[in-house]
């Protein structure tokens, strides 16, 4: 009986257990925590810190239950991410959730997500003097974008062993945008700048809404055709949005389709953080070029916002520019926070949220462009 107990428990987790697992275990429930306790990005944070908790059970190697096994069911769920289907699905949605008028009605506001991307080839050199390779670095830099879906798909397509740290670095970021944002948008933006009232934006009409995405696409994608597969499911969402006679489909999109996607993209992306593949210095030096990436690409936007200042007339509210990253729709609801606290009757967030959309459409661009370069 003894040896067959001792059988039984060498077969056991508890027996397999090591320190790393611990720590991923405990950085599982950090998130959960986080998002349930804290509100940070509870749809994000929760499946992926469950995830980290199931990549970080031990198992035998050879069972078929790990996410790196072959023929395992969380490896099939995984080639959702390693394929690149699940980013650009959530782009998808993204685009039926999201209305365009704002950047229509002032489209000058998206030089702002333009210069937000800054911090993603700021962020790309800082890492390749600190011996990263091309893939690699670039693959790092996009974390600047704050853009999960985006950070994971260039990472897939250039450097697929790092697309747990990554996009766990990206995700967590976006999910504490409330948390690191403001202080550099004080620190970069006086009192006086930080009360200017714009101007209400113009009214945009049906068709101008309609015909956006297939123009945008068109000319975004002949720029940057390595971004087709997730700006073509942007402008496609959009459409269905705004098509009217699609609104069946847009529905689909913004609700199950995306709501699905995020869940198996949490789980699987979650569980690739298992502690031998995880714990690593190189996962480390990630997380700190990622914080970089995030706090330059904020405060490339503000202070672009400020040069803006120079030449226009109608001037525009320097915080609007740190919604340029494209954690949508968090960076504009930031905005409108710091606004508020400044003065009470400053709306700001319709004027955000053109930078905000810029910021998606201007990271997809970004990974794109160094997708083609890397080949």
């Amino acid at each position: 009986m003894e040896e067959l107990f001792l059988q039984f428990f060498s077969n056991t987790g508890f027996a397999l257990f090591t320190p790393g697992h611990l720590i991923m275990i405990g950085a599982g429930v950090l998130f959960i925590w986080l998002g349930i306790a804290k509100h940070y990005e509870p749809l994000l944070l929760v499946p992926i810190g469950f995830g980290i908790i199931m990549g970080n059970i031990p198992v035998f190697n050879g069972f078929g239950l790990g996410i790196y096994e072959e023929g395992s069911v969380l490896g099939y769920l995984y080639m959702g991410v390693t394929k690149g289907i699940y980013p650009s699905l959530i782009f998808m949605g993204i685009g039926a959730l999201t209305d365009f008028s704002t950047i229509l009605a002032r489209p000058v506001l998206m030089l702002l997500g333009a210069a937000a991307q800054a911090g993603i080839f700021i962020t790309f050199a800082g890492a390749l003097s600190l011996g990263f390779g091309l893939e690699e670095a670039a693959s790092i830099g996009i974390i600047g974008g704050a853009d999960g879906p985006t950070a994971i798909f260039l990472t897939s397509k250039l450097a697929p062993r790092l697309i747990g740290p990554i996009a766990i670095a990206a995700y967590s970021y976006m999910a504490l945008v409330p948390v690191i944002q403001p202080p550099i948008m004080k620190l970069l933006t006086s009192k006086n700048e930080r009360l200017i009232k714009m101007e209400e934006p113009r009214e945009v009409s049906k068709r101008e809404k309609m015909i956006f995405p297939v123009a945008g696409f068109i000319i975004c994608c002949f720029t940057a055709p390595a971004s087709l597969p997730l700006l073509g499911m942007l402008f496609l969402g959009n459409l269905l949005r705004e098509a009217v006679v699609t609104e069946r489909l847009a529905n689909a999109a913004r609700n199950s389709i995306i709501d699905t996607v995020t869940i198996l993209l949490g789980i699987t992306v979650g569980a690739s953080t298992q502690a031998d593949v995880f714990l690593t210095s190189e996962a480390i030096g990630i997380f700190i070029l990622g914080a970089c990436s995030f706090a330059i690409a904020t405060a490339c936007g503000v202070i672009f916002a400020k040069i803006m200042n120079i030449f226009l007339k109608s001037k525009i509210n320097p915080l609007i520019g740190a919604a340029g990253v494209s954690a949508v729709p968090d960076s504009a609801r930031v905005v409108q926070v710091m606004g508020q606290k400044e003065d009470p009757s400053n709306f700001l967030l319709m004027h955000a949220m053109a930078p905000n959309i810029a910021g998606v459409i201007g990271s997809a661009i970004g990974a794109g462009v160094l997708w083609s370069f890397m080949n």
